[in-house]
This record gives structure tokens, C-alpha cells and sequence, in this order.
């Protein structure tokens, strides 16, 4: 249970309700023991990604994971080799995304209201084939953490891992983008192979609740989005969110940005790390119990 206790019993003194809400028992956690973890998304630019993390360090704050979101394709080798170095000392998983995407293809149709729901899925055995090249040039360059956009694209991946023909150790993250927020897709991308999974931005907690009883796997959960995202904020949730979800990553920070398909600022990095540090004192005030990872196992250390 969250520790908004005096709250609620100033609340029940005032007459507004009788006695404490339900509240979802608390779940689950990392191996490690802890049960939530810092994600700072749309981390799109090798120096953005320098300027968040030493700003961590020196702050003392915990960031256990960033997120690219542009492409790998939009990235020379020296940046993706400067990502995977800024990983291994910061002691942080890296995800990059794979490119191209249904966004930067030649179909006019994504753009449209209707065209829309296709999302940033693939198009045709062309595109599914570049985004699997997309992926080998990653891992030879040492990703070793993707972020998938095409149920598709993540039956291929999980097979081939399987199969040996990935390394066992790549870790495979469905976006937020497919658009999956029941219990039932939960379960099918978890089959399907993801390693995590991000649902749909705007679920509330008991939604939530539902997806960590369907699946076993750490769930990517937003508390603040983009402008193109809806530009919610919802710090003072996330308490609640851990004890519904956990183990979960806390995807905080892009709210500072118009949309997901560009790079940072230096401006808008400091409020990824603003936002960064909020979250984590309202864990450390409201729910003191529930811990965070300060370091990730080996095989995760860098970029997983």
C-alpha cells in the first residue's frame, strides 16, 4: 500500500469517505530485488545522451535505462559506439530503436487520421529485411537492447534468439507505439518474445493492475508524455503504479518535448533530468518500501 496514509485519514476526518480505498496488493520484482527503475525516453542524440547521465551522477540520482527513439538508422557508428561506451560507465541499459519505420517510408497513408492506426509498423518483406540489417549493424556495433515497433519484427527476433541465431543476452522492448493495453496482447507479445513491454500511455492504475496479473515480464509505465502524446503528468501516480505494476520502469522525462521523433535540446535535457529526480523523491517520500535498482546485473550492465 502506498503511503499517502495521512492524506486519506485527513480525508475520512473531513467526512469526504469512510475508511481506506482498495488498493492492489503489492506484486512483483527485479531479480535483484527491487521493484521499480528509472527509463528516460526519446533520449535521441549521443551528447544528449552524455549531458543526462553525467547530470545523474552528480545530482546522486539513479538512472537505470535510456531510450533512442529515432532509429539507429539516423545514427553514424561513431554515435552508436559512443551510446554503447556511455552504457557500460554509467552502468545504464541503452535500448535503441530499429529503422526504417512506417513513419519515414514512401506511404502517404500513415499520415493521415485513418492511416494512423497503422502505427510505426512495418511495410512489406522489404522493410521487414532492412529492419532486421538495422538490427545486426546494432549488435556489431555492441547494442544489445532494441526497441520494437512490429509484432512481426518481434516474432522474427524472438525465433531467431531462440534459436541461437541472436545473442541470448538481447533484450527486446515492445513501444508504446503498437498501442497494446489489454491483459490478453500482454500475454500474446510476452509469447512472442518481448522482454519487457510498453502498454498505451493513459491506463489507469486498476487497468494497469490487470496487465501485471497477465504477464510476468518488467511493464514500461509512462508518467509524463509528450505534447503529441496527450502532455500528461502524473508524478504524484506513481506510487501507486509500482505497487500495481511492479517490476516496472517509470518512463519519465520526454514531457518536456513537443513529439518522440526528434533530439533534445540541452534546455529540454535538464528537464528530462528535473523531471528524473521528481519522480524519484516522490517514490523515496510516499513509498519509501519499494526499492530501485542502483545497479544493473552483468549481462545487463551498458547496453543489454
Amino acid at each position: 500500500m502506498t503511503s499517502y496514509t495521512k492524506a486519506r485519514a485527513l480525508l475520512v476526518t473531513a467526512g469526504v469517505f469512510k475508511g481506506e480505498p482498495a488498493q492492489p496488493a503489492d506484486t512483483g520484482c527485479f531479480q535483484d530485488g527491487s521493484q521499480w527503475r528509472i527509463e528516460v525516453p526519446t533520449v535521441n542524440s549521443a551528447t544528449a545522451a552524455q549531458t543526462l547521465l553525467e547530470g545523474a551522477a552528480a545530482k546522486g540520482i539513479t538512472i537505470n535505462r535510456i531510450t533512442e527513439t529515432l532509429g539507429m538508422f539516423c545514427h553514424p557508428d561513431a554515435d552508436i559506439e559512443r551510446y554503447v561506451r556511455l552504457g557500460r560507465e554509467h552502468g545504464v541499459q541503452v535500448l535503441m530503436s530499429i529503422g526504417p519505420r512506417a513513419t519515414y517510408d514512401i506511404g502517404a497513408s500513415v499520415r493521415t487520421p485513418e492511416g494512423a492506426r497503422n502505427g510505426n509498423r512495418l511495410r512489406g518483406q522489404d522493410q521487414l529485411e532492412k529492419a532486421l540489417a538495422d538490427l545486426l549493424r546494432g549488435l556489431e556495433l555492441g547494442v544489445r537492447g532494441f526497441v520494437i515497433y512490429d509484432e512481426g519484427l518481434l516474432r522474427v527476433l524472438g525465433t531467431l534468439r531462440s534459436l541461437g541465431e541472436l545473442p541470448a543476452q538481447v533484450h527486446l522492448k515492445v513501444s508504446a507505439h503498437c498501442g497494446h493495453g489489454n491483459p490478453a496482447s500482454m500475454q500474446l507479445l510476452s509469447n512472442l518474445g518481448a522482454d519487457s513491454i510498453n502498454p498505451v500511455r493513459d491506463l489507469p492504475i486498476p487497468a494497469i493492475a490487470s496487465l501485471r496479473q497477465a504477464v510476468t515480464v518488467p511493464l514500461d509505465i509512462h508518467v509524463d508524455n509528450p505534447k503529441s502524446s496527450g502532455g500528461f503528468i502524473r508524478t504524484l501516480d506513481v506510487p501507486d503504479i509500482v505497487t500495481a505494476a511492479a517490476p516496472v520502469y517509470l518512463k519519465t522525462g520526454n514531457g518536456v518535448m513537443d513529439g518522440h521523433g526528434t533530439r533534445p535540446t540541452p534546455e529540454q535535457v535538464t528537464g528530462m533530468l528535473r523531471q528524473a529526480q521528481i519522480v524519484t523523491e516522490t517514490m523515496k517520500r510516499y513509498c519509501p518500501h519499494l526499492q530501485q535498482s542502483t545497479t544493473l546485473p552483468t549481462a545487463t550492465v551498458g547496453v543489454v
